[in-house]
């Protein structure tokens, strides 16, 4: 789930949830992507991934290393600070010992087309979906399909959290929270939680076939650094979209941050994954 603020992209945030998202991400999806990949191997026998808006790199890391053969990663990201040495944060072999390469280049991901994308085999991206609006979405589908990549997307915001033990002001906050994921910023309608029905709506009207699972964070006594962290954003954002639920959010936090630091409280924050497939003969 994304904080909000300077915070979504700060380094320090990005570290501090990366054992979560290593942990939620979908192994039914993954293993879907390698046997697409078996049957559709690059013809110069080079894997090319285009990471989007890759921040530190944690995809890369979680995902070259699952994946066979040589790889040419192209990680794009607006923020130069994010690409600055990120090629030494990545892995140096894939699955089976063959060479990772990485490439960085700064660059708004949602103006890609499908000549940007000409001989890409996957697309990947982790966290992004909810940040984009449906025209948006809809441009990097159709990119993706005309250049007959699969596309991965991870730990898109479902807008659904349940806690243990619960609070009377949850369901409250939680609402705020989509509320304020879902808002217009600069003109733009952001999707938030609708973003991955959109995703799939966008790639199965070109064709492709999609497939999109469950990615959980399970945020418990070990998890308690990352789980304050992202609780103070999520209840920043729920009041700056209803403010008058300052009063009570204060003591709401203080409780919920109470029970973090003794070790009870448990939080499952609802995110899914997306694999689109293209259709047959389109990979290329």
């Amino acid at each position: 789930m994304n904080t909000v603020g300077a915070s979504r992209y700060a380094p320090e945030w990005l570290a501090l949830r990366e054992r979560a998202d290593v942990e939620a991400r979908s192994p039914e999806l993954l293993q879907k992507l390698r046997t697409f990949l078996a049957g559709a191997p690059p013809a110069d026998g080079l894997l090319t991934i285009r990471d989007l808006g890759c921040g530190t790199g944690s995809m890369g890391r979680w995902l070259a290393s699952r994946l066979t053969g040589p790889q040419r990663w192209v990680m794009y990201d607006r923020d130069p600070d994010l690409l600055a040495g990120i090629g030494e944060r990545m892995p140096r072999e894939a699955a089976d010992g063959s060479t990772v390469e990485v490439v960085p280049e700064q660059r708004d991901v949602t103006r890609l087309d499908s000549d940007d994308l000409a001989g890409t085999s996957v697309v990947v991206a982790s966290a992004l979906l909810d940040l984009l609006t449906a025209e948006e979405v809809d441009r990097i589908a159709a990119a993706c399909t005309e250049a007959g990549c699969a596309v991965l997307f991870a730990l898109s915001v479902a807008g659904r959290v349940e806690f243990d033990p619960a609070d009377p002001l949850d369901g409250e906050v939680a609402a705020a929270f989509n509320a304020h994921q879902r808002r217009a910023v600069g003109g733009r309608r952001l999707l938030g939680p609708d973003a991955v029905d959109a995703a799939t709506a966008a790639f199965e009207r070109r064709g492709a076939t999609v497939h999109s699972h469950s990615s959980p964070w399970r945020l418990g006594a070990q998890e308690s650094e990352l789980t304050g962290e992202w609780l103070r954003g999520w209840v920043a954002a729920a009041v700056a979209q209803h403010p008058d639920l300052a009063p009570e959010s204060e003591e709401y936090l203080r409780r919920r941050l109470d029970a973090c630091e003794a070790g009870e409280l448990r939080a499952v924050v609802q995110h899914r994954d997306l694999l689109a497939l293209p259709r047959t003969g389109a990979h290329i």
